[in-house]
C-alpha cells in the first residue's frame, strides 16, 4: 500500500466530539431516506443498501469516512481521546489572576501554539527572579525550573508527586522538566534537568506518558518534549538544550522510540542527531507499543512512520536522511502515496545523484517517462538536458505543464533562479498557486509569495522580471507577497516589492 503520511490516517477534526457525529449519522440516514442523491452515493460507496436505511449502518459510513472500519472502533478511539486529550490554554485570556508558580510553569514550556518563543521563556525567567519561592509551592513549577533540591523536598513530603498532574498544563512534573525551555534564557539559577530526571523516573514517573493535542491523534510525548522542533521553526520551538541526554533516559527507561510527534517535528531541519539514537533504541521495529495499543489504526506503525520520513526526506533533497533511513532498512522499492516509487520522485524533483544512489540500493530504475526527466531536469537547472528531451520530445514542456502546473513555486522554494527562468522558458507559469512545503498543486501560494518569505531578494527581482504580479493573494491568509516580506520582516525584499509598485505609479 503506497505511505507517505508522517501523521496518523483518521481524517478527524481537532477535538472530535462523539455527539457530533452522531448528528451526522442521523443528518445522513435523513438525508437518504428523502432521497438525496448524494448521501445515496456514500451508502452504496461502503456496500451497504440504502432502502429503509437504519441509524446503525449510517454510523457505519461516518465511522468509515472518518478512517474507522466500526462504529464501535471509532467510539472506543474517541474514549480513549477524551481520556488523553490535552488543549493548550488560551494564549490571549487574561492571567492576571494566575498564582504565581502556575504563570512561571505555563510560560517557561513548550505549548505548541502560536505563542510559543523566547518572549514567553523570558518572562518565565524574570517571574522566577522575583518570587524565587515558587518552586516551593508547586513541584510543577520545581520540575519546570529543573530545581534539583526542591524536587526532592517535593517527593520527601508526597512521593506520589511524581506521577501526579497538576500546574496549570495539567502535566506531570517530567512533562513540565522536559517542556520547559527556561534554560534557553539567562535566568538566575542552575538547574539540573538530568538529575531532575533520574529522580523523577526513579520515583515511578511513566517513561510513556504523553497527551493528545487538541485530540489529535498522533501523541506529544515526553521524547516529543525532549527532543522539540516543528513547525514554528527551531527559534520558536527549539529542542531542549539537553534534548540528546534526557532523551536517553527516557529510552533506556522503556520510553518507545517510534515517537511519530518526534520524526514530524524533527523533520522540518536537516539535523538527524535524534534518528541516529532511536535507530540505536530500535526505531521503526516493533508494534509500536503502548500508544500503538491504546489508538490502533489512528496511528501510523513503526514501518509506516518511517516510510512517510523517506518521502519527505526525497522531496527535500535531504540527501543524508534519505541515506541514513536506507541503511536502517526502510524500503526504498515500494510506490509512495502519489503512486511513484523513492526513485520515481526524486527524478520529479530534479535529484539525480539521489536517484541514482536509490537505484544502487535496491530501488528500480525509473522507466522511461520525457514529461518526468523534462521536469526533474528544469528543476535540477540542467539547461542542456532540457534542450536536449524538448528536441526530441517536442510534446514534453506541455506534458510537463499539465502535469506540475505550480512547478514555479516548488522551484522558488527549492531550486533558485536557474530553474526558475528554465520554467518560465518552457511556459510554466509564473503566477500559478501551489504549496511550496510539499510537491503539491494545492492553490496556496505563489513563487513571489514563497521567494518574498523566504527574503531571497534576488528571486523576487527575478519572479518580477519574469512577469510575477505581486497584488495576488495568497489563499492561505490573504495577504500579498509584500504583506509577506513584511510579516516575516525582510526589509529588503520589501524594498524591492515597493519600488516597482512606485515605478508603475510614475508610469501610469
Amino acid at each position: 500500500m503506497p505511505t507517505d503520511s508522517p501523521s496518523a490516517r483518521p481524517l478527524l477534526p481537532q477535538n472530535p466530539d462523539l455527539d457530533h457525529l452522531r448528528g451526522q449519522a442521523r443528518t445522513l440516514q435523513r438525508a437518504v431516506r428523502g432521497g438525496d442523491a448524494d448521501a445515496a452515493r456514500r451508502v452504496l460507496a461502503h456496500g451497504l443498501a440504502t432502502e429503509a436505511l437504519t441509524l446503525s449502518s449510517a454510523q457505519l459510513v461516518v465511522a468509515r469516512e472518518h478512517g474507522f472500519p466500526s462504529w464501535p472502533k471509532l467510539k472506543h478511539h474517541l474514549d480513549t481521546i477524551t481520556r488523553y486529550r490535552w488543549d493548550p490554554a488560551d494564549a490571549k485570556a487574561d492571567t492576571s489572576a494566575e498564582p504565581p508558580a502556575d504563570r512561571f510553569a505555563r510560560l517557561a514550556c513548550l505549548s505548541y501554539t502560536d505563542a510559543d518563543g523566547p518572549d514567553r521563556w523570558d518572562e518565565a525567567a524574570r517571574l522566577l527572579a522575583e518570587h524565587s519561592a515558587l518552586v516551593d509551592r508547586s513541584p510543577w513549577a520545581a520540575a519546570a525550573a529543573a530545581d534539583l533540591d526542591a524536587l526532592r523536598r517535593h517527593l520527601a513530603a508526597d512521593p506520589a508527586t511524581a506521577t501526579r498532574r497538576g500546574g496549570p498544563n495539567g502535566w506531570t512534573p517530567l512533562f513540565h522538566l522536559v517542556y520547559s525551555r527556561l534554560q534557553r534564557t539567562d535566568w538566575p539559577g542552575q538547574g539540573d534537568p538530568l538529575g531532575c530526571a533520574r529522580l523523577l523516573l526513579g520515583a515511578g514517573a511513566d517513561p510513556h506518558e504523553g497527551y493528545l493535542w487538541h485530540g489529535l491523534p498522533t501523541p506529544f510525548t515526553l521524547l516529543t518534549g525532549a527532543f522539540g522542533a516543528g513547525e514554528l521553526g527551531p527559534e520558536r520551538q527549539p529542542g531542549h538544550p539537553d534534548s540528546l541526554a534526557l532523551a536517553r533516559l527516557l529510552l533506556d527507561a522503556g520510553a518507545d522510540p517510534s515517537d511519530g510527534q518526534t520524526l514530524y517535528n524533527r523533520m522540518f531541519g536537516s539535523d538527524d542527531s535524534h534518528l541516529r539514537l532511536l535507530f540505536e533504541y530500535g526505531l521503526g521495529q516493533g508494534d509500536g507499543g503502548v500508544w500503538k495499543a491504546r489508538l490502533g489504526d489512528a496511528l501510523d506503525t513503526p514501518q509506516e512512520m518511517l516510510r512517510g520520513q523517506l518521502g519527505w526526506a526525497v522531496n527535500h533533497r535531504l540527501g543524508a536522511r534519505v541515506r541514513l533511513l536506507t541503511e536502517h532498512g526502510v524500503d526504498v522499492r515500494t510506490p509512495l502515496a502519489d503512486g511513484r516509487t523513492p526513485a520515481e520522485r526524486a527524478r520529479r524533483n530534479g535529484d539525480p545523484e539521489l536517484v541514482a544512489y536509490l537505484v544502487a540500493h535496491g530501488a528500480e530504475t525509473p522507466a522511461p517517462d520525457p514529461v518526468e526527466a523534462l521536469l526533474g531536469a528544469a528543476l535540477a537547472g540542467d539547461a542542456t538536458e532540457v534542450a536536449a528531451l524538448c528536441a526530441a520530445h517536442p510534446t514534453a514542456a506541455a506534458g510537463a505543464r499539465a502535469a506540475r502546473p505550480s512547478a514555479m513555486v516548488w522551484a522558488a522554494a527549492h531550486d533558485g533562479p536557474g530553474a526558475m527562468r528554465i520554467l518560465a522558458e518552457l511556459g510554466f507559469d509564473v503566477n500559478a498557486l501551489g504549496r511550496s512545503d510539499i510537491p503539491s498543486d494545492q492553490p496556496w501560494e505563489t513563487a513571489l509569495h514563497r521567494a518574498a518569505g523566504d527574503g531571497d531578494v534576488a528571486s523576487v527581482r527575478l519572479l518580477l522580471e519574469l512577469g510575477a504580479d505581486p497584488a495576488i493573494r495568497d489563499r492561505r491568509f490573504d495577504g500579498t507577497a509584500l504583506d509577506w516580506a513584511r510579516h516575516f520582516g525582510h526589509g529588503a525584499v520589501e524594498a524591492a516589492l515597493l519600488e516597482l509598485v512606485k515605478r508603475e505609479e510614475r508610469e501610469e
